[in-house]
């Protein structure tokens, strides 16, 4: 009121003006009732692309970017911590000798495949361990991170340097038909060419679990040279040196072996190393294809790109997230993967936080990964042996394709 008096406004003025301005006042409520009435209520989710049942086409470009998904997470996950992830390495390390020191001692035939399996779980986490040091995440210091990737890897007999190379090509293509590097869809035409052997090794259960090593030794179908081989056209002529470096550890383990096997006999070195090798080899491979096949949902193929239609961004979004259940910790968040794939120099302890924070970004693009019913992820076998199954080979042509499914005799007729 005082604002009033001071401006000289009377009262009778006043009230005239506001029965002046109610009626306009009235109609433009009116008007904007009428508007708003008229435009159709919108969710958050609608800026999805929906097929024409009304389903979400994860296979269209995403409404967000790559720099979207890196502004929602926190800082503090791109953080490494050297003494953290040397814990974790020093915890497996531990319990590797742990668990053959125990073995060693008690040499029971019921012992063995307890053994074997704790082992070749153990065995993979160490994988995991240089793994992440492939992608620098283990520490900020290069130097410790290769020793340590040469280190863990050699112990199970992986090339260091050649896996870490060939990964790399993996997450730089991933999602990509040809330029794909591990466990990437085979075109028709590829797939025919192929001898019987070679069919049921690749696209079968239990034989595509064992191919790891295979892998390592003659790459996937369609591709040419090894992990081994500096000569490789994996391998640019700058890192053939560091292939022969891999080589030299590998044949170091290889000694070690020997003599262990001299020292011990071949039965104590079959049980505790051969074995849990293979275990390993498994893990490995259930894991990474899992990584990129057999949606839980089982209406769903996953999309692969070719051409124009591929992006870094898309082809991260076909990779999916599982629960494995009492291995998740074991294996350092492996099955965390999406987040991983798309900024694989997050740290594996940060990688849930990570997702968290992504997940509201990217929608219906993040698959919800099914928890584990119990401590053991039995959940994930329905959607590998179906990916076995079913997805075989993709077209020919087309910038998106989807796996296709070898049709039996009986079905042609």
């Amino acid at each position: 009121m005082q604002c009033l008096v001071s401006s000289g406004i009377r009262a009778p003025a006043l009230a005239r003006a506001r029965r002046a301005q109610a009626p306009a006042l009235g109609r433009r409520t009116v008007v904007r009732v009428s508007n708003v009435a008229a435009i159709p209520t919108t969710t958050s989710t609608d800026r999805f692309k929906r097929k024409a049942d009304g389903s979400y086409d994860l296979s269209a470009p995403p409404p967000f970017t790559l720099q979207d998904l890196r502004a929602a997470i926190p800082a503090h996950c791109w953080e490494k911590n050297t003494f953290k992830s040397m814990a974790y390495l020093a915890l497996d390390v531990a319990i590797v000798f742990g668990l053959a020191a125990i073995a060693y001692t008690v040499d029971q035939w019921w012992m063995w495949p307890l053994y074997w399996f704790a082992q070749g779980t153990m065995f993979w986490a160490l994988f995991v361990v240089g793994h992440d040091c492939g992608h620098q995440s283990f520490s900020n210091n290069k130097a410790l991170n290769d020793f340590i990737g040469h280190v863990t890897h050699s112990s199970i007999l992986v090339p260091y340097h050649g896996w870490r190379i060939s990964h790399r090509t993996h997450h730089a293509n991933h999602g990509h038909v040809e330029n794909d590097e591990s466990w990437h869809p085979i075109p028709k035409k590829i797939y025919d060419s192929m001898d019987k052997l070679g069919q049921i090794g690749r696209l079968s259960v239990p034989w595509a679990l064992f191919a790891f090593p295979f892998y390592l030794w003659k790459r996937s179908p369609g591709k040419e040279g090894s992990h081994y081989d500096p000569e490789c056209d994996l391998f640019t002529e700058a890192e053939r040196s560091q292939v022969l470096l891999t080589n030299t550890y590998l044949l170091g383990m290889i000694a070690v072996l020997i003599a262990c096997t001299i020292k011990l006999g071949p039965l104590a070195m079959f049980n505790l190393y051969f074995m849990p090798y293979w275990v390993n080899v498994v893990w490995l491979d259930i894991v990474t294809y899992l990584h990129h096949h057999g949606s839980h949902d089982i209406s769903e193929k996953m999309p692969w790109y070719r051409g124009e239609e591929w992006s870094y961004l898309r082809g991260g979004l076909t990779t999916i997230d599982r629960d494995y259940g009492i291995f998740n910790k074991i294996h350092h968040d492996i099955g965390t993967h999406v987040v991983h794939h798309l900024f694989p120099q997050i740290p594996h302890y940060n990688l849930e936080a990570a997702t968290e924070a992504v997940k509201p970004v990217m929608g219906p693009y993040y698959r919800e990964p099914v928890k584990s019913p119990g401590p053991l992820p039995l959940h994930l076998v329905e959607p590998l042996v179906r990916s076995f199954r079913d997805d075989h080979f993709v077209a020919d042509e087309g910038d998106i394709v989807f796996y296709e499914k070898v049709m039996t005799t009986a079905a042609k007729q």
